[in-house]
């Protein structure tokens, strides 16, 4: 390990701090409630999608003091900011009103098979089906569409907290693990696919039927924990119904949502096919709904925040990765994933050279089992987080709680990756 600079060691000092200040952001909107003379900046400081934001701003002013502005302009300008741009962008149009609506017509029909009372066959749907669709429209939008849906029917300040908590946990995990079936769809797969030569039938073989298989238990036991709860709630006689807007405006949406995702390595094209988005949702106000421009910008702020912040973080991570074999790897991948996004993880993997494919396996398995365990574990998560913390206590999703709830799901991908043959 090449021993570190003043750069270096301030900006893991800052990491930890954003770490810690992750894991006490619950604190800070309590004290928004006991010192309401300071309660603005109190709510700031406790969202946890600008937490490390703040913090990268924090780095940048250290870096203008310690080396220069243009030092500082030089490393912001070295980092791809596509991906948060591109999650902000699929967040928004996955969760306009056309294309919710549909998705939740399609997982009630497909709910209505399942051999399950109707609400909690619906619940089971939403956790299985909605993370697996993340293979194919990207784990951003899966995201923002089961969570959405699950606000919808589910999620209110009456449901109990154990219930918010299993949900959430089950739901991350769920959706980390879920985008393997194909290889440009979760964000960790995406950044080392072309590399490692992780076409469709690897990721298949390999990886994606193994996370099927723990995304169905997962769902299954947090349907069945809470089946008394879920059959008290109500049933929904006709999803379809619901389909208030032409046909042809849903598949102009969904051929938005398509082009979005075909160009998410281009983000002067997906940001210019956005602004069409947007001037077409002007043109047809009344079949949309409040667009989540400001949910969608807080998230984008988040990983814009951990792509600058961990950018630093290389010098002790990458010969960390390196000295460990895979069994070792596997584990370090998924206790890492918890404090580093998957897919910084993953890319900071792919720069070892003559690696084995038992080490590619490991850094992929890894980093996807750990991503539900935190909310900056993996990309989607803080748009999760923005839609269904309303619902809990404070407004907040406690960093500890989600940890606990997680912990369970992760156990059963940890089985499914490291049990399973294949």
């Amino acid at each position: 390990m090449v021993a570190p600079g003043m750069v270096e060691i301030a900006a893991v000092t800052i990491f930890a701090i954003a770490l810690l200040h992750t894991f006490s952001a619950h604190y800070f909107q309590a004290l928004a409630h006991a010192q309401p003379n300071h309660a603005g900046l109190w709510h700031l400081l406790g969202e946890v999608e600008v937490v490390f934001g703040f913090w990268a701003a924090v780095l940048l002013v250290f870096l203008v003091t310690h080396s220069g502005t243009g030092h500082a302009l030089h490393y912001l300008e070295s980092r791809n900011f596509t991906e948060p741009a591109f999650v902000f962008v699929i967040m928004v149009i996955a969760a306009s009103r056309p294309i919710i609506d549909l998705a939740g017509a399609l997982l009630h029909l497909i709910s209505r098979v399942v051999p399950l009372e109707r609400p909690v066959a619906y619940y089971f749907t939403l956790l299985s089906v909605g993370p697996l669709l993340g293979s194919f429209i990207t784990e951003p939008a899966a995201m923002t569409l089961a969570a959405l849906l699950l606000r919808q029917r589910f999620f209110s300040r009456n449901a109990p907290k154990s219930f918010l908590y299993a949900t959430v946990g089950v739901l991350f995990v769920n959706i980390s693990i879920g985008g393997t079936l194909t290889p440009y769809a979760a964000p960790p797969v995406l950044m080392v696919a072309d590399k490692w030569g992780l076409d469709l039938l690897t990721m298949l073989m390999s990886f994606g039927w193994k996370a099927a298989l723990a995304v169905l238990v997962n769902a299954a036991v947090a349907a069945l924990a809470y089946r008394t709860f879920l059959a008290q709630q109500e049933t929904m006689t006709s999803a379809l119904a619901k389909l208030e807007a032409p046909r042809w405006v849903i598949a102009v949406h969904l051929a938005f949502l398509v082009a979005v995702v075909v160009f998410s390595h281009h983000a002067i094209v997906f940001v210019a096919l956005f602004l069409f988005f947007l001037g077409f949702t002007e043109a047809y106000p009344h079949y949309q709904s409040r667009l989540i421009i400001r949910e969608g910008l807080m998230v984008a702020f988040f990983l814009a925040g951990l792509v600058v912040l961990g950018g630093q973080q290389k010098w002790w991570l990458q010969p960390l990765l390196a000295d460990m074999g895979p069994t070792t790897l596997y584990f370090g991948a998924t206790l890492l994933t918890a404090i580093t996004d998957n897919a910084a993880l993953t890319y900071l993997g792919s720069l070892v050279d003559g690696v084995s494919d038992a080490f590619k396996y490991s850094m992929v398995a890894g980093a996807v089992t750990g991503g539900g365990l935190t909310v900056i574990a993996n990309a989607p998560n803080p748009a999760g987080y923005a839609i269904l913390k309303d619902s809990f206590e404070d407004g907040s999703i406690g960093a500890l709680g989600l940890l606990a709830a997680a912990t369970p799901p992760t156990l059963v991908a940890i089985a499914a990756f490291q049990l399973l043959p294949g």
